[in-house]
């Protein structure tokens, strides 16, 4: 299938009648060409208002040319369900000024998504349980200070259960509430003490007062980033805690195994790697003056399960928009530049902390392959593929996370 199954005419009206690529698309003016092997389709955009005609080759016009059946399956299997991918991969070639692409970016895969035929698994809805307007969720928030290279920061957490203390930790550039659906988990929490943290600068944890910080270029630091469970650890005085973390917590999960082994009983690598091997100069448009922070927000949306609830999906997203522009871009320094366990994996003692691995399927970043990379250098530590969910289980699929996790939780219960 390519674009023979809709005139361009039905095309323009399908988008200018869709709420979310008019927001997306509002200000354009220009359009775009999508070209595969036998077909064009070209499109004339005007202040955001899409019709059939050619828009020529100004500077506010895209062409995007390649390889298009997979993109536009009503269920893309994995790493086919993003242009980003597909260009990053060759599949599809992209001919125009690269900002024009991250500006308007969220209108050009929306406008993508309306070309696929509909499919049940793509259209399904969280059952989010019925709660009067008194009723409170489980967890409760604090602030606590802590010391880290000689920094005072003030830390917001939130906690809830009891058990076995087991410290959370975000993914880069969001905060602590893509574990919330964790915290009302009876079968959780009655069992394990959930801390969920933000990192300065993200969520509660606002940036520390004494420091130039707006005056210097944001990077997040392997040293930091270790010294920090392990300070708060130790100032709410836990007993050898678990700690789980996604992305740029799962392969941190994998870091405190090695350095810290004697501070943790186990560790939760979700979306863990040895190596995150990406150029993040390629990632300019992260944090650039003319492209917004929706660009964040639809392009956490290409690492994830496109049958994972929709309004999970976004939320994930909405999160990244929100947040203080340089952070994300400044998290992958650890991530993509400091981190390197490849020469260190085989040093973890799996007899002093447990190490778990769960890589999601749809996950381009910590892929299903890097996470058995991780998993066959660790001797004694577990694996596990996690189908039907992406870069952000716990937030963008947790229902489905949850029959993943459990047993791992299980398992760290009868750890020694």
């Amino acid at each position: 299938m390519t674009f023979s199954h809709i005139d361009a005419d039905t095309f323009a009206k399908r988008c200018n009648a869709d709420g979310e690529f008019q927001l997306a698309a509002r200000y354009w003016q220009g359009g775009f060409h999508l070209v595969s092997e036998h077909d064009r389709l070209s499109i004339v955009v005007e202040n955001g208002i899409l019709s059939a005609g050619d828009p020529g080759s100004g500077p506010q016009v895209m062409t995007l040319s390649g390889l298009w059946d997979a993109l536009l399956a009503a269920v893309p299997p994995r790493f086919m369900n993003d242009l980003h991918t597909l260009i990053d991969i060759g599949l599809i070639a992209y001919t125009g000024d690269s900002v024009l692409l991250a500006q308007y970016y969220p209108a050009l895969m929306r406008a993508v998504e309306l070309l696929r035929p509909s499919d049940p698994r793509t259209l399904h809805q969280p059952s989010e349980p019925t709660r009067s307007h008194t009723q409170f969720d489980s967890p409760i928030g604090h602030y606590i200070h802590l010391n880290i290279e000689d920094q005072d920061y003030r830390i917001y957490y939130e906690e809830a259960g009891q058990g076995i203390p087991l410290l959370l930790q975000h993914t880069a550039g969001s905060h602590g509430s893509q574990w919330r659906h964790l915290f009302e988990c009876k079968e959780i929490t009655d069992h394990f003490h959930l801390i969920a943290y933000d990192l300065p600068f993200h969520g509660k944890s606002i940036p520390p007062v004494g420091p130039r910080w707006w005056a210097e270029k944001y990077k997040l630091t392997a040293s930091f980033v270790r010294a920090l469970p392990v300070a708060l650890s130790r100032a709410l005085k836990l007993d050898r805690p678990a700690f789980m973390g996604c992305s740029v917590g799962g392969v941190l999960a994998l870091d405190l195994a090695r350095y810290h082994s004697e501070d943790f009983r186990a560790v939760i690598s979700l979306e863990g790697a040895l190596k995150i091997d990406y150029d993040v100069d390629k990632l300019f448009a992260l944090w650039h003056p003319q492209v917004s922070n929706e660009y964040k927000a639809r392009a956490m949306n290409a690492l994830m399960s496109p049958t994972s609830p929709e309004a999970y999906r976004k939320e994930t997203g909405q999160v990244y928009a929100a947040g203080w522009p340089p952070l994300f871009i400044g998290d992958l320094n650890y991530y993509m530049v400091e981190y390197d366990l490849r020469r260190q994996a085989g040093l973890i003692d799996t007899r002093k902390v447990g190490v778990h691995i769960l890589s999601g399927e749809y996950d381009a970043s910590g892929t299903v392959e890097a996470g058995r990379e991780a998993h066959e250098a660790i001797a004694g530590s577990t694996f596990v593929v996690m189908s039907d969910v992406g870069h952000f289980p716990m937030s963008e699929n947790p229902e489905k996370f949850l029959t993943y996790l459990l047993p791992v939780l299980e398992t760290v219960r009868n750890e020694r």
